[in-house]
């Protein structure tokens, strides 16, 4: 009555501690939001440069050795989308 299946086969079987609930808890950050703000900027520009990277070393190795790594999109995705 009202038990899920699983959940009665977890309980029984299953590997977890079922007699404590737990309860999930977000950890408090103890930055402040400017100096969150500074890192998200810092990381973003990180992520920004590794981009670049990447892009170049596709582009080097499109040049050197002839191969096309990007995936060629088609400019019209399928047609069943479109029908509605």
């Amino acid at each position: 009555q009202g038990r899920s299946t699983v959940l009665v086969w977890l309980r029984k079987h299953g590997t977890l501690d079922w007699s404590q609930p737990r309860r999930l808890t977000m950890p408090k950050s103890k930055e402040t939001p400017a100096q969150k703000i500074k890192r998200l900027e810092r990381e973003l520009s990180d992520e920004k440069l590794k981009n670049e990277i990447l892009n170049k070393m596709i582009d080097i190795s499109d040049q050197q050795y002839g191969t096309s790594i990007r995936k060629k999109y088609s400019p019209k995705q399928s047609g069943a989308s479109d029908s509605k």
